[in-house]
Protein backbone atom coordinates (compact mmCIF):
# COMPACT_ATOMS: atom_id res chain seq x y z
CA UNK A 1 0.00 0.00 0.00
CA UNK A 2 1.52 3.39 -1.08
CA UNK A 3 1.68 5.71 1.87
CA UNK A 4 1.53 8.84 -0.21
CA UNK A 5 -1.61 10.42 0.70
CA UNK A 6 -4.30 10.89 -1.72
CA UNK A 7 -7.34 12.76 -1.80
CA UNK A 8 -10.59 11.68 -4.51
CA UNK A 9 -11.12 13.71 -7.12
CA UNK A 10 -13.86 15.83 -6.97
CA UNK A 11 -15.46 13.95 -10.01
CA UNK A 12 -15.50 10.85 -7.63
CA UNK A 13 -17.39 12.48 -4.95
CA UNK A 14 -19.98 14.14 -7.38
CA UNK A 15 -20.84 17.59 -7.76
CA UNK A 16 -24.72 18.43 -7.65
CA UNK A 17 -26.35 17.11 -10.75
CA UNK A 18 -29.38 18.27 -12.19
CA UNK A 19 -30.81 14.37 -12.06
CA UNK A 20 -29.48 13.79 -8.56
CA UNK A 21 -29.76 16.48 -6.54
CA UNK A 22 -32.84 18.44 -8.34
CA UNK A 23 -34.79 15.71 -7.78
CA UNK A 24 -35.10 15.97 -3.96
CA UNK A 25 -37.67 18.82 -3.31
CA UNK A 26 -37.73 19.36 0.31
CA UNK A 27 -41.07 20.83 1.02
CA UNK A 28 -40.24 22.30 4.37
CA UNK A 29 -37.64 23.33 6.84
CA UNK A 30 -37.35 19.69 8.51
CA UNK A 31 -35.80 18.79 5.27
CA UNK A 32 -33.95 21.66 4.54
CA UNK A 33 -31.79 20.81 7.56
CA UNK A 34 -31.55 16.84 6.77
CA UNK A 35 -29.78 18.35 3.78
CA UNK A 36 -26.84 19.56 5.61
CA UNK A 37 -26.45 16.76 7.89
CA UNK A 38 -23.29 14.74 7.13
CA UNK A 39 -22.55 11.15 5.74
CA UNK A 40 -19.44 9.12 6.27
CA UNK A 41 -17.50 8.64 2.36
CA UNK A 42 -15.76 5.23 2.64
CA UNK A 43 -13.36 3.98 -0.29
CA UNK A 44 -14.03 0.36 -2.09
CA UNK A 45 -12.27 -1.19 0.86
CA UNK A 46 -14.22 0.52 3.80
CA UNK A 47 -12.00 2.79 4.60
CA UNK A 48 -12.73 6.28 5.89
CA UNK A 49 -11.90 9.28 3.43
CA UNK A 50 -14.05 12.14 4.01
CA UNK A 51 -17.45 13.75 5.17
CA UNK A 52 -19.68 14.94 3.10
CA UNK A 53 -23.53 16.52 3.09
CA UNK A 54 -26.92 14.57 2.27
CA UNK A 55 -26.84 16.51 -1.10
CA UNK A 56 -23.62 15.59 -2.44
CA UNK A 57 -24.15 11.75 -0.74
CA UNK A 58 -27.54 11.26 -3.13
CA UNK A 59 -25.80 12.88 -6.08
CA UNK A 60 -23.16 9.90 -5.86
CA UNK A 61 -26.08 7.07 -5.08
CA UNK A 62 -28.44 8.27 -8.04
CA UNK A 63 -25.47 7.90 -10.66
CA UNK A 64 -24.22 4.73 -9.06
CA UNK A 65 -20.95 5.77 -8.02
CA UNK A 66 -21.71 4.67 -4.25
CA UNK A 67 -24.17 2.42 -2.08
CA UNK A 68 -25.09 2.66 1.04
CA UNK A 69 -23.72 0.99 4.08
CA UNK A 70 -26.60 0.42 6.13
CA UNK A 71 -25.94 -0.94 9.82
CA UNK A 72 -28.57 -2.91 11.99
CA UNK A 73 -27.21 -3.26 15.61
CA UNK A 74 -29.85 -6.32 17.24
CA UNK A 75 -31.08 -4.57 20.87
CA UNK A 76 -30.74 -8.20 22.89
CA UNK A 77 -27.36 -9.46 21.37
CA UNK A 78 -25.45 -5.80 20.25
CA UNK A 79 -24.39 -8.02 17.26
CA UNK A 80 -24.20 -5.25 14.00
CA UNK A 81 -25.04 -6.63 10.76
CA UNK A 82 -24.08 -4.86 7.53
CA UNK A 83 -26.43 -4.26 4.40
CA UNK A 84 -24.90 -2.67 1.00
CA UNK A 85 -27.53 -1.42 -0.74
CA UNK A 86 -28.45 0.97 -4.22
CA UNK A 87 -30.20 3.76 -4.69
CA UNK A 88 -33.25 1.94 -4.87
CA UNK A 89 -32.59 -0.74 -2.17
CA UNK A 90 -31.79 2.04 -0.17
CA UNK A 91 -35.33 3.42 -1.08
CA UNK A 92 -37.43 0.41 -1.03
CA UNK A 93 -35.88 -0.08 3.01
CA UNK A 94 -37.10 3.69 3.57
CA UNK A 95 -40.61 2.52 3.37
CA UNK A 96 -40.29 0.48 6.06
CA UNK A 97 -38.31 2.32 8.17
CA UNK A 98 -40.74 5.31 7.63
CA UNK A 99 -43.55 2.99 8.37
CA UNK A 100 -41.82 1.22 12.07
CA UNK A 101 -39.26 3.62 13.20
CA UNK A 102 -40.18 6.96 11.47
CA UNK A 103 -37.99 8.90 14.52
CA UNK A 104 -34.68 6.60 14.19
CA UNK A 105 -33.74 8.44 10.80
CA UNK A 106 -34.08 11.97 9.54
CA UNK A 107 -35.76 12.46 6.56
CA UNK A 108 -35.94 13.97 3.05
CA UNK A 109 -39.66 14.58 1.51
CA UNK A 110 -39.43 14.38 -2.30
CA UNK A 111 -42.32 15.58 -4.74
CA UNK A 112 -43.09 11.51 -5.49
CA UNK A 113 -41.69 9.91 -1.92
CA UNK A 114 -40.00 10.37 1.35
CA UNK A 115 -36.18 8.93 1.66
CA UNK A 116 -34.09 8.33 4.84
CA UNK A 117 -30.86 10.01 4.88
CA UNK A 118 -28.19 7.36 4.97
CA UNK A 119 -25.05 7.93 7.52
CA UNK A 120 -22.59 6.12 5.26
CA UNK A 121 -21.67 5.43 1.88
CA UNK A 122 -19.10 3.33 0.11
CA UNK A 123 -17.80 4.71 -3.05
CA UNK A 124 -17.56 1.63 -5.76
CA UNK A 125 -14.63 2.61 -7.93
CA UNK A 126 -12.49 4.82 -5.31
CA UNK A 127 -9.82 2.57 -4.03
CA UNK A 128 -7.26 5.14 -3.28
CA UNK A 129 -5.74 5.09 0.13
CA UNK A 130 -6.46 7.95 2.57
CA UNK A 131 -4.73 10.87 3.80
CA UNK A 132 -2.72 9.94 7.29
CA UNK A 133 -2.22 13.99 8.41
CA UNK A 134 -4.21 16.31 10.43
CA UNK A 135 -4.50 19.47 9.07
CA UNK A 136 -3.06 22.33 11.79
CA UNK A 137 -5.43 25.14 11.28
CA UNK A 138 -7.74 27.26 13.64
CA UNK A 139 -10.74 24.86 13.42
CA UNK A 140 -9.07 21.57 14.61
CA UNK A 141 -6.75 23.57 17.39
CA UNK A 142 -10.27 25.06 18.66
CA UNK A 143 -11.65 20.97 18.47
CA UNK A 144 -8.66 19.35 20.15
CA UNK A 145 -9.34 21.44 22.39
CA UNK A 146 -12.87 21.84 22.79
CA UNK A 147 -12.94 25.40 22.59
CA UNK A 148 -11.62 25.46 25.92
CA UNK A 149 -9.17 27.95 27.32
CA UNK A 150 -5.98 25.80 28.18
CA UNK A 151 -5.38 28.09 31.23
CA UNK A 152 -8.32 28.57 33.00
CA UNK A 153 -9.93 25.55 31.62
CA UNK A 154 -13.24 28.11 30.84
CA UNK A 155 -15.25 27.08 27.48
CA UNK A 156 -15.85 29.95 25.03
CA UNK A 157 -17.52 30.63 21.83
CA UNK A 158 -14.42 30.91 18.58
CA UNK A 159 -15.30 34.02 18.78
CA UNK A 160 -14.05 34.95 22.44
CA UNK A 161 -11.30 32.68 21.87
CA UNK A 162 -7.93 33.38 20.64
CA UNK A 163 -4.74 31.32 19.58
CA UNK A 164 -2.04 31.31 22.35
CA UNK A 165 1.96 30.43 21.92
CA UNK A 166 2.95 28.91 24.86
CA UNK A 167 6.46 29.75 24.21
CA UNK A 168 6.38 32.90 22.76
CA UNK A 169 7.88 33.90 19.78
CA UNK A 170 9.79 36.43 20.93
CA UNK A 171 11.33 33.36 22.90
CA UNK A 172 11.93 30.53 20.03
CA UNK A 173 8.58 29.41 20.19
CA UNK A 174 7.25 28.17 16.74
CA UNK A 175 3.41 27.34 15.54
CA UNK A 176 3.16 23.73 15.90
CA UNK A 177 0.63 21.70 17.40
CA UNK A 178 2.93 21.47 20.42
CA UNK A 179 2.98 24.91 21.07
CA UNK A 180 -0.69 26.30 20.17
CA UNK A 181 -3.33 26.56 22.18
CA UNK A 182 -6.55 28.40 22.76
CA UNK A 183 -7.03 30.60 25.33
CA UNK A 184 -9.46 33.47 26.27
CA UNK A 185 -9.09 37.51 26.13
CA UNK A 186 -8.28 37.58 29.63
CA UNK A 187 -5.89 34.83 30.47
CA UNK A 188 -4.28 36.00 26.93
CA UNK A 189 -3.92 39.42 28.50
CA UNK A 190 -2.88 38.04 31.78
CA UNK A 191 -0.20 36.13 29.95
CA UNK A 192 1.12 38.17 28.16
CA UNK A 193 4.62 37.53 25.84
CA UNK A 194 5.66 34.99 28.84
CA UNK A 195 6.16 31.17 28.96
CA UNK A 196 3.08 29.83 31.51
CA UNK A 197 6.21 29.22 34.36
CA UNK A 198 6.95 32.80 34.05
CA UNK A 199 3.60 34.30 34.14
CA UNK A 200 2.64 31.62 37.31
CA UNK A 201 0.01 29.98 35.11
CA UNK A 202 -0.62 26.17 34.39
CA UNK A 203 -1.84 24.67 31.30
CA UNK A 204 -4.61 21.63 31.85
CA UNK A 205 -4.04 19.59 29.06
CA UNK A 206 -0.62 19.30 27.58
CA UNK A 207 -1.04 20.08 23.38
CA UNK A 208 -0.12 17.51 21.31
CA UNK A 209 -1.07 16.62 17.39
CA UNK A 210 -3.78 14.63 16.64
CA UNK A 211 -4.11 11.31 15.44
CA UNK A 212 -7.38 11.57 14.23
CA UNK A 213 -9.06 15.03 12.82
CA UNK A 214 -10.74 16.42 16.08
CA UNK A 215 -13.76 17.84 14.12
CA UNK A 216 -14.66 14.14 13.89
CA UNK A 217 -14.70 13.10 17.37
CA UNK A 218 -17.29 16.33 18.24
CA UNK A 219 -19.29 14.73 15.17
CA UNK A 220 -19.59 11.48 17.15
CA UNK A 221 -20.81 13.06 20.29
CA UNK A 222 -23.92 13.02 18.17
CA UNK A 223 -26.14 10.25 18.52
CA UNK A 224 -26.82 10.26 14.87
CA UNK A 225 -23.33 9.26 13.90
CA UNK A 226 -22.59 6.91 15.91
CA UNK A 227 -22.35 4.29 13.22
CA UNK A 228 -19.47 5.78 12.05
CA UNK A 229 -16.75 4.52 15.04
CA UNK A 230 -16.31 1.46 13.49
CA UNK A 231 -14.79 2.55 10.25
CA UNK A 232 -12.94 5.24 12.25
CA UNK A 233 -9.47 3.31 12.17
CA UNK A 234 -6.90 5.28 13.51
CA UNK A 235 -4.22 3.80 11.06
CA UNK A 236 -5.83 4.78 8.54
CA UNK A 237 -7.50 8.07 9.79
CA UNK A 238 -8.32 10.26 7.01
CA UNK A 239 -11.47 12.22 6.98
CA UNK A 240 -11.25 15.45 5.38
CA UNK A 241 -14.03 17.64 6.02
CA UNK A 242 -15.29 19.97 2.83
Amino acid sequence: MSAEPTNPPAAALGGPSPAAAGALVPPHVAAVAALSHNVLVLNKYYQAIRVINVRRAFSLLCRELAEVVHIETDPASGKSQWQNLTFDDWRELSELKAEFEPDEFDWIHTVRFQIAVPRIIRLLGYDKLPRQDVKFNRRNIYARDSNRCQYCGKKYPTTELSLDHVTPKSQGGRSTWENIVCCCIKCNVKKGGRTPEQAHMHLITKPVKPKRSPVINIRLADERYQSWKQFLDTAYWTVELK
